[in-house]
């Protein structure tokens, strides 16, 4: 007879980790279970006027600024906004329409508080890029009832990837057609650019094969619980098919978003944890008792928060190859910037794969292990391309060298790709020697000493007082440059048709 926790093993993640917004499973991957709503509702009319009236440019074609484009507008409008506390408190997060409604709300407190505290640094910026100080107090209209939604989300009170920037943030422009980023723009953004549009919308585009993900892992799991090897392979094969089409649309987004734009909103997805040059001391939320006028200093919204690579990480064992430091201290603190459902589901997930052994049922089978370098060789080419994305759209562009989240950004992806190849290594050793070797295996074998060359040779030059980010940018080697695979993979951008919701 089956215990409870085998019964919760045979159908994780299904139905386990809903908040009424989000629901965790084959289904919906790490979206939303339902479309955001563009928009606030009508009885929060006047916090929705402000947003529509906010971007930079309303229309960048007829040159027309909307309220960050002018400077000191943004707060001129702030202070004509009610106070709605007494209607957030009467939300109710058990009840799902209150639920889309916490969410939105969320999205939009969360846009309007980092435009009013940052609009000044985004007019303060130098012509190097770098960054002018921003104000640090939030009043007490914005303050008090966003403390109060993010309260009842458990969220800090700052913008976000998953309520508010990112996932929850998308309008499709053709319900037809599905995710794919030409046809999601923003319910909210800060510059009104496409460039904003396409860097954070491809972000969701990224999410609609996490479902496939998911289901790759959730049947290869089984097959270790049910010591069914055949599972085993099929959820591993699956898990690596997802991640390779993961993996083709993050390169688009140097499509999507051009590098040298990048400045024109990022200044506006800034944190205050790390960020001092910009926000001193913290941001003092203006009659928010529980914080008893101290200062706070919350990470910004990053692409680290996304859910993807943490979940293949806990999955494939990266984790254990994690080095003992503060960078790998800020990784695990970013977790606790996600929904709660999807802390939930990281636990659920690292508990499930130490109580079934995972690991070991994977190196006992050499089908398994070569599926498994597949895997992570995935996550290399995830973090790796991220990393170029660093070093063209932010060391290329600007000397601010801390990321929005809050981390350093000249050693932070290296820490985590270093954990990656040693993984690799590990993996490479538990191929029996009698076996042969598929020429995708001999390929990651041959370019793991390439790529611990390159990541060496590229901070060295960072190390340097004055480096030199285009020359950091050179030492990625000919065949490996996502930017040239990007731009040719983007002409067949719509062979890979998203899943529809």
């Amino acid at each position: 007879m089956e215990t409870k926790t085998d019964e919760r093993m045979l159908q994780f993640p299904e139905n386990q980790f809903d908040d009424g917004f989000f629901n965790i499973g084959r289904k919906n991957g790490f979206l939303p279970k339902f479309d955001p709503a563009p928009c606030v509702s009508s009885q929060f009319s006047p916090l929705q006027d402000i947003l529509e009236q906010m971007p930079v440019y309303l229309s960048v074609e007829n040159k027309e600024k909307g309220l960050l484009g002018t400077p000191g507008a943004i707060v001129k409008a702030v202070a004509n906004l009610p106070n709605f506390s007494t209607t957030v408190e009467e939300l109710d997060t058990s009840c799902e329409e209150d639920m889309r409604q916490l969410q939105v709300l969320f999205r939009a407190y969360a846009f309007l508080s980092s435009a009013y505290l940052l609009e000044k640094a985004y007019h303060s910026q130098s012509a190097d890029g770098t960054y002018g100080r921003a104000r640090n107090k939030l009043p007490v209209q914005l303050a008090v009832p966003f403390a109060l939604v993010a309260e009842k989300l458990e969220q800090q009170p700052f913008l976000e990837y998953h309520y508010a920037y990112s996932l929850g943030n998308y309008i499709k422009i053709d319900p037809k057609r599905g995710f794919h980023w030409s046809n999601l723009k923003m319910a909210c953004c800060f510059s009104g650019k496409k460039d904003e549009q396409g860097f954070i919308m491809l972000h969701v585009t990224i999410n609609s094969f996490s479902g496939p993900l998911i289901g790759g892992i959730s049947d290869s799991l089984a097959g270790a619980r049910k010591n069914d090897s055949k599972l085993l392979c099929s959820g591993l094969a699956d898990a690596t098919f997802a991640m390779r089409k993961i993996n083709a649309i993050r390169r688009q987004m140097w499509v999507a978003s051009k590098p040298e734009n990048y400045n024109d909103f990022r200044v506006f997805i800034m944190g205050v944890a790390g960020n001092k040059s910009i926000f001193g001391d913290g941001v003092i939320y203006e009659g928010v008792e529980k914080y008893k006028g101290e200062p706070q200093t919350p990470r910004g919204q990053t692409g680290a928060q996304d859910d993807i690579i943490p979940t293949c990480d806990i999955f494939s064992g990266v984790t254990n190859f994690y080095p003992k430091n503060k960078l790998t201290e800020y990784l695990y603190d970013l977790r606790n910037y996600r929904p709660k459902v999807v802390q939930e589901f990281f636990t659920e997930l690292q508990n499930q794969v130490q109580a079934l052994n995972f690991h070991e049922h994977v190196k006992q089978n050499q089908e398994a292990i070569g599926w498994m370098i597949k895997f992570v060789q995935e996550i290399f080419l995830f973090r790796n391309g991220h990393w170029q994305f660093v070093q063209r759209y932010i060391l290329q562009q600007t000397r601010h060298e801390c990321a929005t989240g809050g981390t350093p950004i000249t050693s932070w992806l290296p820490n985590q790709l270093e954990a990656v190849l040693n993984q690799i290594d590990e993996l490479l050793l538990r191929i029996r020697k009698d076996k042969e070797i598929s020429k995708e295996i001999e390929e990651v074998r041959m370019n793991q000493g390439v790529r611990r060359d390159v990541l060496q040779r590229q901070l060295e030059e960072l190390r340097k007082a004055e480096y030199d980010s285009k020359k950091v940018y050179k030492i990625n080697p000919k065949g490996h440059v996502d930017e040239e695979l990007g731009q040719a993979e983007a002409k067949e951008s719509e062979d890979l048709k998203c899943p529809f919701h």
